[in-house]
This record gives structure tokens, C-alpha cells and sequence, in this order.
């Protein structure tokens, strides 16, 4: 069994920065895939960003140029910069982890950790 712990989240003015982590812990497989999706109130869960099993990063097109993510294989950690924030990506933000692919099949969550942007 994997599991999956978050940090970094918080309040930050718009225009500003924060980084998230995530930490797999557990078997992991060498196709795994993780990736971060958000979620805010009244709305519905999106993939933020994401990297496959062989390694490929995309990003949702709200977050392109603005958000970078990164992984370190050997500490199977992924970490998600955010800069320029804006109060629209206010939300809570999850670390999923699967096999391949994040976008679809079934994923380990972590308990999610919220970011705010205030205006």
C-alpha cells in the first residue's frame, strides 16, 4: 500500500508563491504516476498538474507558465511550485498517485492541504 502525505499549502497575497510536496511512502511501482488536482467550493474537482509513468509532465492550461512541477525519484517525492497566484486557484489541493496515469483509473489520495490566495 502507498501512502501519500502533503505540505506547503497556506494563505499567500495574489501575486505571490508557495510550493507544495508530496511524499509516497510504501511499495511503489516503476510506472507510477502522481500528480496534483484541486478542488474549491461549489465546483468541480481538475487536474492542476500531473506526470506519467514514463516521466511526461502536463499542466492544466489555468496554470501553464504560472506553476511548475517537478519530481525526485529517489525520495519519490513531487513537489509543485506556484508562482504568480492568482484568488482563482484558491482551493484544496490533493497529491493523487496511480499506475501510468493519474487521469484515469484508480488513485491513492492524500488528505489535501489548502491554498488561498487573497486578493
Amino acid at each position: 500500500q502507498v501512502h501519500l502525505v502533503e505540505s506547503g499549502g497556506g494563505l499567500v497575497q495574489a501575486g505571490g508563491s508557495l510550493r507544495l510536496s508530496c511524499a509516497a511512502s510504501g511499495v511503489i511501482a516503476s510506472d507510477s504516476a502522481m500528480g496534483w488536482f484541486r478542488q474549491a467550493p461549489g465546483k468541480k474537482r481538475e487536474l492542476v498538474a500531473h506526470v506519467t509513468g514514463s516521466g511526461r509532465v502536463d499542466y492544466a492550461d489555468s496554470v501553464k507558465g504560472r506553476f511548475t512541477l517537478f519530481r525526485e525519484s529517489a525520495n519519490n517525492t513531487i513537489y509543485l511550485q506556484m508562482n504568480s497566484l492568482k484568488p482563482d486557484d484558491t482551493a484544496v489541493y490533493v497529491c493523487a498517485y496511480g499506475r501510468v496515469t493519474v487521469i484515469a483509473g484508480k488513485n491513492i489520495w492524500g488528505q489535501g492541504t489548502q491554498v488561498t490566495v487573497s486578493s
